[in-house]
């Protein structure tokens, strides 16, 4: 799987999202070292049970029992958005995303008119993560 075709995935499944609180729809795409994608959208309600994209994806790999990731995408922005925002993974996804994999993991924001990328790893966002 490429970036090109992870990017429209995650773009895809930001259009299904349930952002009824927030109004911000994110999409994600988890692609796996095998390359098998996984989409992703937040999920939200009227508690504070809700689900981010990321997490969606991760928990969609890893009940179709994966478990070796090499990288996600990232999009997100108000529902109506033309041009996506800078839209990273929030702390709780980035702890829980430690948990799966390895400290080279890639994350990919995907924004602006252009479709800008900026690429980081976990160890960048999560330095300092609480393991076992």
């Amino acid at each position: 799987m490429d970036l090109k075709n992870a990017i429209k995935i995650a773009k895809q499944a930001r259009l299904h999202a349930k952002a009824t609180t927030s109004n911000y729809y994110v999409g994600a795409c988890l692609v796996t070292k095998s390359g098998k994608a996984y989409g992703g959208c937040n999920i939200e309600n009227c508690g504070i049970q809700a689900i981010c994209a990321e997490r969606t994806a991760f928990v969609k790999a890893l009940s179709e029992g994966e478990s070796d990731f090499s990288y996600i995408v990232v999009v997100g922005g108000k529902k109506d958005a033309t041009v996506l925002e800078n839209c990273l993974p929030c702390g709780y996804c980035r702890q829980f995303m430690v948990q799966y994999v390895d400290k080279d993991f890639k994350i990919y924001a995907c924004f602006g008119e252009n479709d800008t990328i900026e690429e980081y790893s976990i160890s960048d966002l999560l330095p300092h993560a609480f393991t076992l």
